[in-house]
């Protein structure tokens, strides 16, 4: 955060990445999606933005970077943010995402920590993109459910964020990416005397993607995470194996998982399900118990 006045600051954040799916115009919207988002976790505004683009010009059509770029710029309209600039080089491989700046009140700015005892937790969509990815490489994962992984990853924050923040009183914010459901779960309670309570059936999970992981399509990601994090982690007997392992899978452009008074979850939840935030959920509590850790029933 950079404050500008008592009443106005910048937030930047910057992101990019390979592609997650076959199709470059998605793939664009993907990446644009999963950069405007941090601005949306911090609780600001994104307002302008600037293309990051590695590209391999002699051996890729460049008619793959037109349409990378092309959806970039589609979730970027829908955003209501401008891009003015970008840059790009020449490399091995496809990447693309973008940096992008947002304003916020330097008052009003969420943090990843704060979670209080009592909190109620809500994450606003569902798990799993990382295991359709991995299925989808070696040809597993079928048009349906990559559709389904795709409408969670294009889909930006805004509206949950907006009803999130009239809601108010919220005390930790962050979204769902690459560490998993539960790593930046416990980012919300990292060197605290605060624990978190979560409830494995109230995860939301993307249908389909039991099987897939109870096959083993898992990314390497999802196995890093659950070795870094395991050491935090309980589970109680009623939390089946599958979800554990799908609360470690590596996200991209996932949701926003936030805390705030147990009095103000249920008429949060039931905005975000009019607006058609249908896998919003509250997925457990903050607590006083086990602190600096998670206890997943």
């Amino acid at each position: 955060m950079y404050k500008i006045s008592d009443d106005l600051a910048l937030v930047q954040t910057l992101d990019f990445f390979t592609p997650t799916v076959d199709d470059p115009f998605i793939f664009g919207q993907i990446a644009a999606v999963n950069a405007i988002n941090d601005i949306y976790a911090m609780g600001g505004r994104p307002l302008t933005a600037m293309n990051i683009v590695c590209f391999p010009i002699q051996t890729m059509d460049k008619d793959v970077l037109k349409n990378v770029l092309a959806g970039g710029l589609d979730k970027m309209r829908e955003a209501g943010v401008l891009l003015v600039g970008g840059h790009s080089v020449e490399d091995a491989e496809l990447k693309y995402g973008l940096s992008v700046t947002g304003t916020i009140h330097p008052q009003h700015v969420l943090f990843n920590r704060g979670a209080r005892p009592g909190d109620k937790l809500i994450l606003t969509k569902p798990l799993g993109t990382g295991i359709i990815s991995t299925a989808l490489k070696a040809a597993e994962a079928d048009d349906a459910l990559v559709a389904r992984a795709v409408g969670v990853m294009t889909g930006l924050n805004n509206k949950a964020a907006q009803i999130m923040l009239a809601a108010g009183d919220i005390h930790s914010c962050t979204d769902i990416t690459g560490f998993g459901f539960l790593g930046h779960a416990l980012e919300t309670v990292a060197a605290s005397d605060v624990g978190l309570r979560i409830d494995s059936a109230a995860v939301p999970i993307i249908e389909g993607v039991r099987e897939l992981a109870e096959t083993g399509y898992v990314p390497g990601g999802l196995y890093r995470n659950r070795n870094y994090f395991i050491d935090r982690i309980e589970k109680a007997a009623s939390c089946p194996n599958w979800v554990l392992d799908i609360c470690f899978d590596p996200q991209t452009a996932g949701g926003l998982f936030f805390s705030l008074p147990a009095a103000k979850a249920h008429a949060t939840l039931e905005a975000m399900h009019k607006a058609g935030i249908d896998a919003a959920a509250v997925v457990g509590e903050a607590t006083s118990g086990h602190p600096g850790k998670i206890l997943i029933t």
